[in-house]
């Protein structure tokens, strides 16, 4: 086996300096550094991620033109789609992952309509598989799971009305309650929703047998550590602001609150093990979680001869249509629903950029 795996990483070896000469004979000299940034980042090495400089470079192209931008995605999505190789792949979604964190905006804005004019879903992975070695078999697994994660986390990405765990999409925390504040209830639930769809597929990570050890796992694990806490951190928002709310739940607004943190009860012991980090702020929530479960079930709901009752009633609001356009304008006005605030009827915010929702 030794011996196999040693020839099979020499092949790995000379396929990329065969690939790094390839891109230098055809590419376009405009273009060539990207090529070479790009396949250097790639290699087929399973254990060790993307060197950090070849990294930085390819982020750098998200700081020119929108048409170099679009070039790069273009090009790391056609590596991803062509590659048999678990190392590779793995790889290709890795630097997605750091597009997402740390992109430029123009860089995650062209990852987030790619590609522009509809057609293949660049993520879908289901059937990818690379059986050469143990190893690269369970490699395939990450890789599978790690880009329907990373789908997870654009789709909910596009729900808040910004990039999700992105540096660059930072925002002030107090200015962040004032905008879930602005939420109609059935807003606020299907954001509280969408960050449960996320953290379930956290939850859903393979576990590592081979891979154990294995660098590049493990740094894929951090960037999904760091994810979970902002993802915790969104949830203590909205989980703050239904409690306000609670006297102004609807039945049915209710039983999907509860349905919602009932499946993120289920997924947390799983969840937890991702981060040590923050624990006392981890352990708050995951209380207030249970309690509001526990309030939402017990004051909205009851029974009387076999029937669910609601406790009072209030007027429907239309589904709002914040999420129809990308971008939400200034100026927009939307439906005032917290309980801390009954004497606003509608409020003018600032939007988050949105993100492009995906084909």
């Amino acid at each position: 086996m030794g011996r196999i795996t040693v020839i099979r990483d020499l092949i790995g070896v000379i396929k990329d300096k065969a690939s790094q000469s390839k891109a230098a004979l055809l590419s376009n000299p405009k273009t060539l550094s990207l090529h070479l940034a790009l396949l250097r980042a790639t290699t087929h090495d399973p254990f060790t991620p993307p060197d950090p400089r070849h990294l930085a470079a390819l982020l750098s192209f998200g700081h020119s033109s929108r048409a170099i931008a679009a070039t790069a995605i273009e090009a790391l999505m056609d590596r991803l789609q062509t590659t048999r190789d678990a190392s590779v792949a793995i790889k290709c979604l890795f630097m997605i992952h750091h597009i997402i964190k740390r992109g430029s905006f123009i860089l995650q804005d062209q990852l987030s309509v790619f590609p522009a004019t509809g057609g293949r879903n660049y993520l879908k992975l289901s059937n990818f598989r690379d059986n050469t070695t143990p190893l690269t078999w369970e490699l395939s697994s990450w890789v599978r799971w790690y880009a329907l994660y990373l789908e997870s986390l654009l789709s909910t990405s596009r729900i808040l009305g910004f990039f999700l765990c992105s540096t660059s999409s930072s925002v002030d925390k107090d200015k962040e309650e004032e905008k879930v504040s602005s939420l109609i209830n059935s807003e606020l639930i299907r954001e509280i929703n969408s960050l449960v769809n996320l953290l379930e597929q956290i939850s859903k990570r393979p576990d590592s047998l081979h891979a154990n050890g294995n660098i590049l796992v493990e740094e894929i694990q951090g960037l999904v550590g760091e994810d979970y806490l902002s993802s915790i951190n969104e949830v203590s928002i909205r989980v703050g602001e239904v409690r306000e709310r609670l006297s102004s739940l609807s039945f049915v607004d209710s039983v999907e609150l509860v349905c919602a943190l009932k499946r993120l009860e289920d997924c947390k012991e799983r969840s937890l093990a991702l981060s040590q980090r923050k624990k006392v702020l981890i352990d708050t929530v995951w209380g207030s979680i249970s309690e509001i479960k526990d309030q939402v079930g017990s004051s909205k709901v009851y029974r009387e001869e076999g029937r669910l009752l609601t406790m009072g009633s209030r007027n429907k609001v239309s589904e709002s249509a914040r999420f129809g356009e990308p971008v939400l304008k200034h100026g927009d006005s939307v439906k005032f629903c917290s309980g801390r605030f009954p004497s606003f009827n509608n409020l003018s915010f600032r939007s988050y950029e949105s993100v492009e929702p995906r084909a």
